[in-house]
């Protein structure tokens, strides 16, 4: 039992010198402040009406009023019933945020490097290389933080995978169902995605290797326990992936119906989004060497230049006061890559590159291969249209990979490929497997590689780049050429300065091993001096974006929006009804109104697309449909002001007519002359079975209502009285599944008008009309997370009872 504990101290050590590091790092949030994350405050403002909605209820709505017109909370922060897996993964996440993740970068590389059979020391170099890589850092500054969840927990997938390729299969099992159910839980398919490229590399080169070895029988023995441990991984998160596999065929990640854009132009077929879009931020072939040079073009798109800079000097000129110039020069656009915005460089680090460099010369076999594989698909599929083909051949016939947009992000692979392979260098450098000879001349030429790019970058700077950017052109308009010309010299002096400055960790990182090499230093000072320079050059480029300043008071990040005059004044209005913001910002209208405005990535396809083409024109006969009965304007000083539509159509209405066309196209041209009112049009779809002998005119009279009495984000009550048969236009955002429709309490169908509306047939006389959304995939989902749940509890218990009857076994005499 000593023996254990004593096994056990160092990895509890550096477990909590983890945390000590994650909160060092993060520690404001040690007096209660938290980080200020963009995508968070919008994030909360999406979420503000289902988080009261289970405040005052305590029930979870799967459905939201408050965000494009109304939508599924799938991808909102839904919360399913026995969700278990969650339960681990908050368990894991017990620091405040964002401290919580940099900790989940740690402790999953860690894991991994240990299962690599690394030392501890050396596993300890390597998560604090991957953790502080500057992208993983940036992404927690700005708020993505399910794609920093889901990156978090890619090395503990590999873990598991490559226990079992170890014959370790019962442990492997569990680690991978565990560790890629977590992965799940993070719900950023995208990243997941990008890590089933990294396991498709590996599978090769283990592939390969087992063929060499004659090992194939193992080899797909092991895959056979991935896949049911993937199987079991995706039951434990059952119900968010058949809500997620439900609502994206209705997302904008979809295949458009439409062959016309906004414009009327034609629009290209596409089953995903467009090529334009999911390649816009694509990672320039020059940007590649922002990896081992910081600011190598620019650093981000808001630099702090001082007061020494040209760019202050320029605003001077252009008559600014020493405030005013030097609040400028504190976020000067200094970055000149291809990208169209970049909050920072996904800078792997000096120190780094160059042990991943050494590594390429001494480390050998199929770890070298899928880490270096995984390391060049990442690369060049980062590029995306600066390397067209192999990108349109990604998109064209590669499953899924046309629902993802920027490209760029997949450079994660790398980040994590690049530090691994560089911890390997130092392991070859420690033991005995190559000779002292070959190791000087690795070290020689990573050298001559490293400084001698660093050195042509310094001398011929001026020969090789323009220093110019993408919206140079925009700054020449309006502010002259000369201070263009100071912002391309400021841009010289970011890139010498952050070159020598790689030049200078280069040269200590070769110092380091050179002494190791002629015995003039040990190797625990060699892993020392490591540490100490790869924080150095790490932490120091991260603190230039995300840092002490970024902090604000807790209440302000949980209550990040007030109310102006202009929401109190639409918020006395408590009736039911849609407002349309042109002030405001993307989600703070949400936040407290039933809102036309949001701030999602994946919206529904068929709102983004009315959008695009009427409400963004402000048509005001589509926001009539939309019942906008405030329009949130600035008036000719620039005061906001809300307008009140007394034209909106209401809650819901009866029609007179209903014209079919032919298709969406069709559909959706029609509603810039439709005559809403009194009028619907609707296009072949699922829900029109139901409604085979629908007729085309309706009688309406004076006196024929429906009203809505009732309403909550997943209820709607309406009363109905009408002396003919009729047809009635809801004004409620239209999805298939989940909504169930009652009339006096007997369900009935509903069907799609108006591109994006409810509509049905009301009977003749007074009837209760009830809207109720409760989704059977949440059901079914939560019956099979359930069961998965139990299921992996068995096997846990059965394996633990296994691995420790092996281990306790009495040896033969």
């Amino acid at each position: 039992m000593q023996f254990s504990i004593k096994k056990l101290l160092p990895h509890v050590l550096v477990l909590l010198g983890f945390v000590i590091i994650s909160l060092a790092y993060f520690n404001p949030v040690l007096k209660g402040k938290a980080i200020y994350q963009n995508d968070i405050v919008q994030y909360i403002g999406m979420s503000k009406q289902q988080t009261d909605f289970k405040a005052e209820t305590g029930e979870e709505t799967y459905w939201t009023n408050s965000t494009f017109g109304g939508m599924p909370t799938y991808q909102l922060g839904a919360r399913y019933p026995h969700n278990y897996i969650k339960k681990i993964d908050l368990a894991l996440r017990f620091l405040p945020r964002p401290a919580d993740y940099l900790f989940l970068y740690l402790l999953s590389f860690y894991v991994f490097l240990l299962v690599l059979k690394v030392d501890f020391k050396l596993a300890a170099l390597g998560a604090l290389a991957f953790g502080f890589s500057t992208y993983l850092i940036i992404i927690l500054g700005v708020g993505h933080n399910s794609k920093a969840h889901a990156i978090a927990y890619m090395p503990l997938v590999l873990s598991g995978i490559l226990l079992v390729f170890q014959k370790r299969y019962i442990v492997g099992f569990l680690l991978t169902t565990i560790a890629m159910g977590l992965e799940l839980v993070a719900n950023h398919f995208q990243m997941t995605y990008y890590l089933m490229f990294l396991v498709i590399v590996l599978g090769i080169a283990y592939l390969v290797d087992a063929y060499k070895k004659q090992m194939l029988p193992h080899y797909f023995k092991s895959i056979g326990v991935l896949v049911a441990a993937v199987a079991l991984s995706i039951a434990l998160n059952a119900t968010n992936f058949l809500a997620t596999k439900e609502y994206v065929k209705e997302s904008k990640r979809s295949k458009s119906e439409l062959t016309i854009n906004p414009d009327r132009s034609p629009k290209e077929i596409s089953n995903g989004l467009d090529r334009d879009y999911i390649t816009q931020f694509s990672y320039g072939i020059t940007e590649t060497f922002n990896l081992f040079i910081p600011r190598f073009t620019g650093g981000g798109n808001a630099e702090d230049v001082g007061k020494d800079s040209a760019t202050y000097e320029a605003y001077r000129k252009l008559g600014a006061t020493t405030t005013q110039a030097a609040q400028e020069a504190k976020r000067a656009p200094t970055y000149w890559g291809d990208q169209p915005i970049v909050e920072a460089p996904a800078y792997v680090g000096a120190v780094i590159l160059f042990l991943f460099v050494f590594a390429l010369f001494l480390v050998k076999g199929r770890l070298k291969w899928w880490l270096v594989g995984g390391t060049i698909l990442s690369l060049l599929l980062s590029y995306g249209k600066n390397l067209g083909f192999l990108t349109d051949f990604f998109i064209d016939y590669v499953p899924l990979y046309n629902k993802f947009r920027a490209v760029s992000s997949i450079q994660v692979i790398l980040e994590l490929c690049i530090p691994a392979l560089a911890v390997f260098g130092l392991v070859r450098l420690f033991n005995d497997f190559e000779k002292k000879e070959d190791k000087l001349k690795a070290l020689k030429y990573t050298v001559i590689i490293t400084s001698g790019i660093t050195l042509v970058f310094l001398f011929f700077k001026s020969s090789l780049f323009d220093f110019v950017g993408v919206n140079d052109g925009y700054y020449r308009q309006s502010y002259g050429q000369d201070f263009v010309d100071a912002l391309k010299t400021d841009r010289k002096t970011l890139f010498t300065q952050d070159a020598f400055r790689t030049l200078v960790l280069v040269l200590l990182s070769a110092g380091a091993i050179y002494f190791f090499l002629k015995e003039k230093l040990k190797e625990k000072w060699v892993i020392v001096a490591f540490t100490a320079l790869m924080l150095f050059d790490l932490v120091g480029v991260d603190r230039r974006y995300v840092n002490n300043d970024d902090f604000v008071s807790g209440v302000k990040m949980s209550k990040p929006f007030q109310a102006s005059e202009v929401d109190k004044f639409i918020l006395n209005d408590k009736s039911h009804f849609r407002v349309f913001d042109l002030v405001s910002g993307p989600s703070k209208p949400s936040y407290y109104h039933n809102s036309l405005n949001g701030y999602n990535a994946a919206e529904l396809r068929r709102y983004r697309e009315v959008f695009d083409f009427y409400i963004a024109q402000n048509n005001i006969s589509v926001l009539n449909m939309l019942n906008t009965k405030y329009i949130v304007a600035q008036d000719e000083k620039g005061n906001a002001f809300p307008y009140e539509n007394e034209t909106a159509n209401g809650n819901a209405w009866f029609v007179k007519s209903l014209k079919k066309v032919d298709s969406a196209t069709e559909e959706i041209k029609a509603l810039d002359s439709l005559d809403s009112k009194n009028k619907a049009v609707y296009s072949p779809h699922k829900a029109l079975e139901y409604f085979k002998n629908i007729k085309n005119d309706y009688v309406v009279d004076s006196l024929s209502t429906i009203k809505l009495t009732e309403f909550k984000p997943n209820y709607l009550k309406y009363q109905s009285n009408n002396i003919n048969k009729g047809f009635a236009v809801f004004s409620e955002i239209y999805y298939p599944d989940g909504w169930k429709i009652f009339i006096d309490n007997e369900e009935v169908n509903h069907m799609r008008v108006n591109y994006i509306l409810r509509g049905m047939e009301v009977p003749a006389g007074k009837h209760t009309i009830e809207f109720k959304f409760d989704p059977d995939v949440v059901k079914t989902g939560s019956k099979i997370t359930l069961a998965s749940s139990i299921l992996l509890g068995l096997l846990l218990l059965s394996g633990l009872f296994y691995e420790f009857k092996r281990n306790n076994k009495p040896s033969k005499a």
